[in-house]
């Protein structure tokens, strides 16, 4: 059948990406441009035009399913053209609104779907071609998930995005850009010449945008660190420090851990050891879907010998499923928890302020976490144009609460015993289970 797709008209700086996919026959590509500069508009034309030569499953991934409906399924451009408009009627088999689904006659399907349910929205779709649109904004393990998917089935992958400092997308581009098999583009305003230069300086001169702002955005700067970042700063300090690196831990000192225990979420575990008054965080784990059985098989395959074992506060709330808590599940399973107290979200984050300056992450084995801390911020408000108290909840909120719940159990962690607890053992041994009665009452 003959492709009639005649309201795809690239401009001159989106034909290289246009005639890598489609003529050099590249699999690998990344996108990095400018803010409004119409990177989604080819990409979804490419899909289309890929999935009616080549029968399969095409998935376009923006960071949450939310952001796909209203970036892609729900858009409508400045010239009133809505995205699905792009697909001539007559390709169409069915429209599935609810899942986000197009089906096209040829027996082709394009799916929407979120980066933070990859492992649900990808599992038995077999996809022949992933878009990652705003992957700076993404779960990174969403890519690590796809690439081997892809490779099984000669695929193609497509990243796209604007910078958002020095996390997973700036990690992608400098190795893609070493890669023969990658196809790399990063254009600047200079380059699209898509919005006049004078209308950015008009938006820095008014205070609609930052001058650090506008060279992220149109610039597409790595160099900007994300504003409302929480901690920064303090990341900054300890690369500048060198407390970020190849940090060993030390056999003669026990390992702790701190858990950050999501229902149908991501599970995230921080292992450290506190020596000399310093943290020292050695490995990190994190996955999606697991049993406690399963993580704690992680953790006993694992050469550290263990101390405390940290949780909030909701390990103690009972499962739906058998009203056995989780406390009392990792007892069964030869682990004990100390669960920390519900304490506001906003006096834990202090406490990570003060922890990190004698704070030491293993940057191989915590990369994921080191990512996240850099990346965990608070939510724009568009209106006040200012960062609200609000925390962004997306994939980096998971271990910065387990980070969190780190800086809590450190006032927990002690040698020896207190005269409190020698009593009570005392009382214990003497007395059994009349311990705690009053003298006069003791047989």
């Amino acid at each position: 059948m003959e492709i009639k797709l005649d309201k795809f008209n690239p401009r001159p700086y989106q034909l290289p990406l246009c005639q890598a996919l489609e003529y050099k026959g590249f699999k690998k590509l990344l996108a990095v441009w400018p803010r409004r500069s119409g990177k989604d508009f080819v990409a979804f034309n490419l899909c289309l035009r890929a999935a009616m030569e080549r029968i399969g499953n095409y998935v376009y991934c923006l960071p949450t399913f939310q952001q796909a409906r209203r970036v892609i399924w729900d858009s409508i451009s400045n010239d009133g053209t809505r995205f699905l408009d792009l697909i001539p009627k007559e390709l169409i088999k069915n429209l599935n609104q609810a899942e986000m689904k197009i089906t096209l006659i040829n027996g082709s399907m394009i799916q929407l779907a979120g980066s933070d349910t990859y492992n649900t929205s990808l599992v038995g779709t077999n996809p022949v071609m992933v878009i990652f649109s705003e992957f700076a904004l993404s779960d990174g393990m969403a890519l690590a998930y796809t690439r081997p998917i892809l490779a099984a089935n000669d695929g193609t992958l497509i990243v796209l995005s604007t910078p958002r400092g020095r996390n997973a997308l700036f990690d992608l581009y400098k190795i893609a850009k070493e890669q023969p098999d990658w196809f790399v583009s990063l254009l600047t305003l200079e380059d699209t010449k898509h919005i006049s230069k004078e209308t950015i300086d008009q938006d820095i001169k008014s205070g609609l945008m930052s001058g650090d702002m506008a060279q992220q955005e149109y610039y597409s700067s790595f160099n900007l660190g994300i504003e409302g970042s929480v901690f920064g700063r303090y990341l900054d300090l300890m690369k500048l420090e060198g407390r970020i690196g190849n940090i060993l831990w030390q056999a003669n000192h026990e390992v702790h851990t701190a858990w950050d225990l999501g229902r149908n979420d991501t599970n995230s575990i921080i292992f450290y050891q506190v020596i000399n008054n310093n943290v020292y965080i050695i490995d990190f784990i994190a996955d999606h879907f697991r049993g406690m059985d399963y993580y704690i098989k992680l953790l006993k395959e694992k050469p550290y010998i263990y101390g405390c074992h940290f949780a909030p506060h909701d390990i103690n709330v009972h499962e739906y499923s058998n009203n056995i808590t989780r406390m009392q599940t990792a007892k069964n399973l030869g682990f004990i928890f100390k669960a920390l107290e519900n304490r506001p979200k906003e006096e834990g984050i202090e406490q990570v302020r003060c922890m990190l300056p004698r704070t030491y992450i293993d940057e191989t084995r915590c990369k994921y976490l080191i990512k996240a801390i850099e990346f965990y911020r608070r939510e724009y408000n568009e209106r006040t144009q200012t960062y609200s108290d609000i925390y962004v909840h997306d994939w980096a909120s998971h271990p910065c609460d387990a980070l969190r719940y780190l800086a809590m159990s450190l006032s927990k962690i002690r040698k020896g015993t207190t005269p409190e607890e020698l009593e009570d053992r005392y009382r214990s041994a003497m007395f059994g289970e009349q311990s705690n009665l009053p003298h006069i009452f003791r047989s």
